[in-house]
């Protein structure tokens, strides 16, 4: 089921946009465009949307007092987008989910404000209450739980290129949905992951925003390129997207870590494999204290005991194991959870 995306903006061509990336973005559809906030009020009670899409530019009528009148009425994740940034901590204060800043006349502005909000959509679904003019409001409709809640995740550097393929081989395609991040360099991961492919008997492609995860398939992050992980009730999907490093690194493990620990509803088995350095062992204490399982490279099997040592160090590992008794430790966790 895709949530109903409702969008509220008298400037015909930015709604347009706006359109444009609800309709690209997987798990969400567009209900409805209006042009003002009274049509806006009006619709919203016959098409309940999940998100709202709200200029803060409107002619007719003050953002911030849009959201009052709404949330009290029917509490939904409000994204607000505006030219003024002046106008952030009002909205913000009335109820606004997020604030975006609307692209100046430029290429990449546009689509630095199309990856923005796509993630803050994706985020807000992740909201249970509204917090309006001080007084929480519990949000109208429920997040259902993931259909097919299991997770895996796979991080690692140094030696990791070589260990990648031993454990992938003993992947079956009934295995969850699989996301890795190594320290490859830009240019390099999409050969890598044909390589894999070719090995493995599940499907395996470099990661591509706004790509669902899917069983039987593992997605490797781009080189130069965060991958973290969101979802709704439709499955899980990859955001992937360009930023400053990490513990380090641009891909980081710890983002996709932590991204992952934020998810709810959530069974996941999370492996730190050899590398060099710290990256992932915060992210992966951080999976452990949501409950996930978490698996560390023992040093004898790694070519770099690093990261893994960082992880059991600080107590982020449930288990160490052998290079080749990972992939039977997963399994095992799976069937405990069956």
């Amino acid at each position: 089921m895709n949530r109903k995306t409702l969008i509220v903006d008298d400037n015909e061509l930015f709604a347009q946009l706006v359109g444009s990336v609800v309709n690209s973005a997987a798990g969400f559809e567009l209900c409805r465009t209006v042009s003002d906030a009274r049509s806006a009020a009006e619709f919203i009670g016959k098409d309940k949307p999940d998100v709202i899409l709200l200029s803060g530019e409107l002619s007719s009528h003050d953002a911030a007092g849009f959201l009052r009148q709404i949330i009290p009425q029917y509490a939904v994740p409000v994204i607000v987008y505006s030219s003024n940034r002046a106008k952030a901590n009002a909205v913000l204060k009335a109820g606004a989910a997020d604030f975006l800043m609307k692209p100046k006349n430029s290429g990449n502005g546009y689509d630095s404000f199309k990856l923005a909000l796509s993630k803050a959509m994706n985020n807000a679904l992740n909201l249970r209450q509204i917090n309006c003019e001080g007084k929480l409001y519990e949000l109208k409709r429920a997040k259902k739980k993931t259909k097919g809640d299991r997770l895996i995740l796979i991080g690692g550097s140094a030696g990791s290129i070589d260990a990648l393929p031993m454990l992938l081989k003993d992947f079956t395609p009934d295995m969850p949905p699989t996301a890795v991040c190594l320290h490859l360099p830009q240019g390099y991961t999409e050969m890598f992951a044909n390589r894999l492919k070719s090995e493995a008997a599940i499907e395996i492609a470099e990661a591509r925003n706004a790509m669902r995860l899917k069983s039987g398939s593992a997605v490797i992050a781009q080189g130069a390129k965060h991958l973290r992980i969101v979802s709704n009730d439709t499955g899980y999907f990859a955001l992937s997207e360009s930023g400053e490093k990490i513990s380090g690194h641009c891909p980081s493990v710890d983002a996709l870590f932590l991204s992952a620990a934020e998810l709810e509803h959530t069974k996941i088995i999370a492996v730190l494999l050899t590398g060099m350095g710290s990256d992932g062992a915060k992210g992966l204490l951080a999976l452990r204290k949501a409950g996930a399982y978490t698996i560390g490279q023992d040093e004898k099997s790694s070519l770099v005991y690093g990261m893994p040592k960082a992880a059991y160090d600080m107590g982020a590992v449930c288990r160490q194991c052998s290079l080749d008794g990972i992939a039977a430790a997963i399994k095992q966790k799976l069937k405990e959870w069956e």
